[in-house]
């Protein structure tokens, strides 16, 4: 074919300019946001994670938590993530420009977490269920150390009954992987109002001029 290497550059061609505004694109438009300044809190939004809970995100990736959860409320109409309490408006992109590796998901066995922290969880209730686990939720007992009390009881050691509970003279401790993904879940807060997560204002309907 004499028009061969034409055609393999012009499918080049199409791939390299459809790939830049895709990624180049969107990384423009995005790439560059910066927290936003509200004056009458004197503050900027979004806060960066700080304390162990930095340390917390790593632990959500490393488990594998986006393959059940989600970090991503959708606009009305697109779903009821707000009709069940997951957040009060959508999630946006300023929303992540401090996360590193953003853990959006996209199935959701469990509940949305975009906005967990804001919901005022019981840590202790939340360690549990990692020690124990649920129905829909599995237990990861390896995050903590099932040992045997030497002195005073560890401020850490969780409240355990039943079957769950360790043998005389043991206790369940959260390790520092267990305690600082709690600490990244306690954090997760997405509330604040961004200009750009407000609804559009429907537009205005313009009558059609009547015909003579």
């Amino acid at each position: 074919m004499k028009n061969g290497p034409l055609i393999v550059i012009g499918l080049f061609a199409g791939l390299t300019i459809s790939w830049a505004g895709i990624v180049l694109g969107t990384n423009a438009q995005l790439g560059a946001q910066t927290p936003y300044y509200d004056d009458t809190d004197s503050l900027a939004y979004p806060q960066r994670t700080s304390g162990i809970a930095v340390q917390g995100q790593m632990v959500y990736t490393d488990l594998g938590c986006a393959s059940c959860h989600t970090e991503q409320v959708r606009r009305p109409g697109f779903g009821s993530d707000q009709d069940r309490g997951w957040g009060d408006r959508q999630s946006v992109a300023r929303d992540y420009i401090f996360q590193p590796r953003p853990q959006l998901g996209s199935l959701r066995v469990g509940r949305d977490l975009a906005n967990y922290g804001a919901s005022k969880p019981d840590p202790a209730q939340l360690m549990r269920l990692l020690y124990v686990g649920s129905v829909t939720h599995p237990s990861f007992k390896f995050l903590f150390d099932n040992r045997q009390i030497v002195g005073q009881r560890s401020d850490y050691a969780l409240d355990l009954e039943g079957s769950a509970a360790p043998r005389p003279g043991y206790e369940v401790v959260p390790t520092a992987r267990a305690r600082a993904l709690v600490a990244y879940l306690l954090s997760l807060n997405n509330s604040y109002a961004y200009p750009e997560a407000r609804p559009a204002a429907p537009e205005a309907k313009t009558s059609e001029p009547q015909k003579k």
